[in-house]
């Protein structure tokens, strides 16, 4: 089961449209998504960097560089990756279609593909179901939308905020998807995110990787990178407020943008595959964010750790070996752990007011915190992962049975 509540509100964006439908790859579920976008709108993305990158994320990168995307087109249930040359043909032959159909240039429209790896995309299929999609177009679909993009996910991803500025509100709503196959490289396995401000593609994608390496880079489930791995941000600048040349806006659409993809990033984690426990490893007062970072992943891609969560199991040994395998130069007489609010180490020893009992009432919650302070600077980072169950184990032997 998920973890904590999941919101399904959203609020539509000027400027997009949205549909979602069955083209017959999953046979009796959504597995084909349209994103329409206004003309003028302006598109960053930033992409998987797995050697082994799936045909649509190389069409895209080029359409990326040679037009502004008019359409993305997703399809659910088959990655179109590890075909070579073929899948390159494949995912441009789709792209052409939906180009003919509305009459934008080819590169306008950029291919997205998420599901088993090792398999032709069913082209047939796709292009079969691209008139039906069209005439669904809808701005209030993004629900639906964030359903249809779903493979081994149990709910839809979907978050959203309004502001004012300027005396005109301003609208961000995003979407992902993602349970396994989790530690980004760089952004998480599908996002798309779009708002109605107005903003060079230069500063949109400054935006966009502030926002990705505080939430989308920050999250593992099973630390593995996606072939797939994308995340989108799109301006269409019909709310009439642009952020170019005015440092107040864009420091206030910025943190709404935080907001929206770490909540997106933390719905992966809650919605992980076979997860039972939220978890947030927080090191704090390292000498550099990389040494941070280093110790938190892992902590928190540690098989052993991720089950003793499973099971509740206050194993704090576990953690002080995670820490020691980090490959970072530390003093452990200065280490402090913490189980939410209970020290569990201080300086490099078990603290002494300590009692198992007080350790496994932390780890019985659902949402748990451990807290590393290495006292060795004034860096800190975040990670946020979850347990190791035997539903992760079958989920992932049954994926493609």
């Amino acid at each position: 089961m998920p973890v904590g509540n999941n919101n399904t509100e959203f609020n539509s964006v000027a400027g997009v449209r949205l549909a979602s439908i069955c083209c017959g790859i999953k046979r009796d579920k959504d597995d084909l998504v349209l994103l329409e976008f206004a003309e003028g709108s302006h598109t960053v993305g930033m992409f998987t960097r797995n050697l082994f990158a799936a045909a649509p994320v190389i069409v895209g990168k080029r359409h990326l560089q040679a037009s502004s995307p008019r359409y993305f087109l997703i399809n659910s249930g088959n990655a179109n990756a590890g075909v070579g040359d073929a899948g390159l043909m494949d995912a441009l032959a789709c792209c052409k279609a939906l180009a003919s159909l509305t009459g934008v240039p080819e590169a306008a429209v950029l291919p997205f593909s998420t599901g088993v790896i090792g398999e032709r995309l069913p082209v047939g299929k796709i292009v079969s179901g691209l008139e039906r999609i069209v005439a669904q177009l809808d701005s209030e679909h993004w629900l639906l939308a964030a359903k249809g993009i779903m493979t081994t996910d149990t709910r839809p991803k979907i978050a959203t905020r309004q502001v004012e500025i300027q005396g005109k509100i301003v609208t961000i709503t995003g979407i992902t998807k993602g349970a396994g196959m989790i530690q980004p490289n760089m952004a998480t396995m599908l996002s798309y995110v779009a708002t109605d401000i107005g903003a060079s593609t230069t500063t949109l994608q400054q935006c966009l990787g502030l926002a990705v390496n505080q939430s989308f880079n920050r999250i593992t489930v099973d630390s593995d990178t996606s072939t797939n791995d994308s995340s989108m941000l799109t301006a269409t600048g019909l709310s009439g407020v642009n952020v170019d040349e005015d440092p107040v806006a864009l420091s206030i659409f910025q943190g709404l943008l935080d907001e929206v993809c770490l909540e997106l990033a933390q719905g992966i984690i809650r919605d992980a595959e076979g997860a039972t426990k939220f978890v947030a490893v927080v090191v704090n007062n390292g000498a550099s964010s990389a040494d941070c970072l280093d110790v938190a992943y892992a902590i928190a891609n540690s098989p052993l750790m991720k089950t003793a969560i499973h099971a509740s199991d206050a194993n704090w040994g576990r953690i002080v070996m995670a820490v020691g395998k980090a490959g970072v130069d530390l003093d452990i007489n200065k280490l402090d752990i913490y189980l939410g609010d209970t020290q569990l180490m201080s300086a490099g020893q078990k603290q002494a007011t300590y009692t198992e009992a007080q350790g496994a009432a932390v780890m019985a919650e659902e949402e748990i915190t451990i807290t590393i302070d290495l006292n060795a600077g004034e860096h800190s980072e975040t990670v946020w992962t979850c347990d190791l169950s035997q539903e992760y184990v079958r989920i992932n032997a049954d994926y493609r049975s």
